[in-house]
């Protein structure tokens, strides 16, 4: 058995792949059957030629991050798309106020993905893959309302700036699968303009109780506990949950807490949410782009004449020009779009 959220992947049929690297990657369990093991996976796919001017760093979980020109910092995670029907039925039946129905049945027409690691604290975590939605969960994000957004945004820089983990015990993934629940179990009429700082703290309250008990489930498969193996210790535990407090006794004052905020209160108070959108929509565009480029290298489909792809990369274009301008109308120089992308998600 699995820890919930987690498979081995056993070979149950002979086929012809054009892969070396998946026969490479087969290993055998305690019954004699082949399997694909995640470990060797991983080792075997990020072992080919480096490109120009890039350099890779340690493994971190699935992930295999690297560099480009000393600038351009990338998390490259390797998946197989497949078909888990009953897991995407379970999580379309809940009841829920958000999302509609329409993208409730697109989230499980997108699938599934499973990813080269195990469980932290399971004996065949070498061996297993994490399943994952990464398109769904994009698709979901997307489809956050403007208050929801800010409060991912607020409740990231929290977790990076303020409490500054630094083997990853909490996330930004961590506060993806608050915000989720929040809008899923909460009328979508109670997140308006006036609600953002009583979002921001029911959001510090949902992170703190899971500081606390070390549990909290995956939106998507709430059997798995995201907080489970952690790696956080009592004192590391204590030092988080106070500081929590202070913020959500500070009342509005806890935004004061975040450098870049703060910054841009004290310089430019208006533009700072509509940065804050176009640096999210930004993110989300990398994404659904690496996610799409993975499936036409996948296919071996021509990357320039896909129209999704085209789109995608027509609206990113799109943000990076808006930024320009408007920096330009306040005075600031910044003709090279590539300098504005770095600068907006380095």
């Amino acid at each position: 058995m699995c820890y919930p959220g987690h498979c081995r992947l056993l070979l149950e049929l002979p086929a012809i792949i054009n892969k070396a690297y998946i026969y490479k990657a087969l290993c055998y369990d305690e019954n004699g059957r082949p399997l694909l093991c995640s470990d060797l996976f991983v080792n075997l796919v990020s072992s080919g030629e480096l490109m120009p001017f890039e350099v890779r760093h340690e493994r971190a979980g699935p992930s295999m991050p690297c560099s480009l020109y000393d600038s351009i910092h990338i998390d490259l995670v390797y998946s197989l798309h497949c078909q888990c029907p009953r897991i995407l039925q379970r999580w379309a039946e809940r009841r829920r106020h958000w999302p509609s129905t329409d993208i409730v049945q697109k989230v499980v027409s997108l699938g599934a993905y499973v990813s080269p690691v195990g469980f932290k604290g399971s004996e065949y975590r070498r061996v297993e893959w994490r399943i994952c939605f990464n398109t769904g969960e994009n698709e979901l994000v997307s489809n956050l309302n403007n208050i929801q957004v800010y409060m991912y945004v607020i409740l990231k820089m929290v977790v990076k700036d303020v409490l500054k983990p630094v083997k990853k015990e909490i996330s930004s993934y961590t506060v993806k699968n608050i915000v989720l629940w929040l809008a899923e179990k909460n009328s979508q009429t109670l997140f308006h303009e006036g609600s953002l700082l009583y979002w921001v703290h029911r959001g510090l309250g949902k992170l703190k109780t899971a500081i606390l008990t070390e549990r909290l489930s995956y939106y998507m498969i709430p059997k798995r506990n995201l907080m489970a193996a952690c790696g956080l210790n009592g004192e590391q535990k204590r030092t988080w949950v106070a500081t929590i407090n202070d913020m959500m006794n500070e009342g509005s004052k806890l935004i004061l807490r975040l450098p870049k905020i703060r910054r841009a209160i004290l310089s430019h108070p208006e533009p700072l949410m509509w940065y804050s959108m176009k640096r999210v929509e930004l993110e989300l565009l990398d994404l659904k782009i690496m996610n799409r480029e993975q499936v036409m290298h996948q296919n071996m489909v021509d990357n320039e004449s896909d129209p999704m792809l085209l789109a995608l990369n027509r609206r990113k274009d799109e943000i990076l020009r808006e930024v320009q301008e408007r920096m330009g109308c306040e005075g600031c120089r910044a003709n090279d779009l590539e300098a504005i992308y770095n600068m907006m998600l380095m």
